[in-house]
């Protein structure tokens, strides 16, 4: 009985050892399209740093001294074209038009006498009465009174136009971005009273290098990406409206200047960055849904000469919209697995499938 037992165990072990060898996750022959990989133009960018700016900025400044009455605009406020942002005491302008008035009033009676002598001299002139010398001054006398009446019109019509900037009013839809004054504040001619950024037209600021900005031209298009307000990064186009050809002396960047949509949702003071064309290369350029990653290793599955799969590790380049540049790993020639129908494993036997993907 015992020899019958261990020639049974023996039986067994050969059994086993001459069962085939199992792949794990093998599943039998993967039907997938195999690509040929081959080199290929791929346009060479750079990236530069950059910030979203108004179009129109200014600082609106006081065009008269004056105490500050009334102050309406505060930061953050979004403001209407002609709308009041603030107000001025009026009591001085006020007191300059009645006293330039006053002036208008005393140049019209001077001019009246002057009138009246005038006229009275040139009759006794012509009637030969009076010598010409005295006739030439009077006249003399009638054309200043003319000239000074003028000139008190002048500086009524001064006075009230002073008037106009006791208001002070948004000169274009804009956001209020600071203010410097407050009410009962002393302000002078000249001297800043708030600060407005347009609203609606927004453009990019960058300092490019030389070589990308031989590559630039007026209304070109280009690509800016920044973070939405959803924290995901958003990518736009954006038109080359400014190209500043001198350089800075210290970096030898330039200026350029891009217009961004309206629908950008892009803020003043947001962070960009700006991608430029610089050139071409040719390189392996392959889908973007080949790459696959085991053990946190980027690599793609190519058909050996054995027509099985092989996981080979590829170093990734920039994408673009042809797909991913592979730096190193891929040579051309070699065949690429894509659109397999069912899970890639190392030594899966591989049945190539006629036919574009969609």
């Amino acid at each position: 009985m015992k020899k019958i037992l261990v020639l049974g165990c023996l039986l067994m072990l050969a059994a086993c050892s001459s069962a085939p060898e199992q792949t794990a996750g093998s599943g039998g022959t993967l039907r997938a399209q195999i690509v040929s990989v081959s080199e290929q133009p791929f346009p060479l960018v750079a990236d530069f740093p950059g910030s979203v700016i108004a179009t129109r900025e200014v600082q609106v400044a006081s065009r008269i001294m004056g105490y500050v009455e009334k102050l309406r605009a505060h930061e953050g406020q979004n403001v209407k074209a002609g709308e009041l942002l603030l107000a001025l005491d009026p009591n001085d302008v006020n007191a300059g038009i009645h006293q330039a008035q006053a002036a208008l009033g005393k140049a019209d009676s001077v001019l009246v006498d002057a009138a009246a002598n005038y006229e009275r001299f040139l009759a006794l002139y012509q009637e030969k009465a009076i010598p010409e010398q005295q006739f030439q001054q009077v006249e003399m006398g009638y054309k200043v009174a003319q000239g000074d009446r003028a000139a008190a019109a002048a500086g009524l019509e001064q006075a009230k136009a002073q008037l106009a900037y006791v208001e002070v009013k948004a000169p274009f839809a804009a956001v209020v971005v600071n203010k410097f004054i407050d009410v009962g504040q002393l302000v002078g001619p000249g001297q800043p009273l708030v600060s407005l950024q347009e609203t609606g037209a927004l453009q990019v600021q960058v300092q490019v290098s030389q070589q990308a900005y031989e590559h630039l031209l007026l209304g070109q298009q280009l690509t800016v990406t920044f973070d939405g307000r959803n924290e995901k990064t958003q990518a736009v186009q954006a038109t080359v409206s400014r190209l500043v050809a001198a350089a800075d002396p210290v970096t030898h960047s330039h200026t350029v200047k891009l217009d961004l949509p309206v629908d950008s949702c892009a803020l003043a003071g947001d962070f960009v960055r700006v991608r430029v064309a610089i050139g071409e290369e040719r390189g392996v350029i392959i889908p973007r849904d080949a790459i696959m990653r085991r053990a946190g290793i980027d690599g793609v599955f190519v058909l050996d000469s054995l027509g099985k799969a092989a996981f080979r590790m590829v170093r990734l380049g920039p994408s673009s919209g042809a797909g991913i540049l592979i730096l190193s790993g891929l040579v051309a020639g070699d065949q690429l697995i894509i659109d397999a129908e069912g899970e890639l494993y190392n030594g899966a036997l591989i049945e190539k499938v006629q036919g574009q993907r969609g």
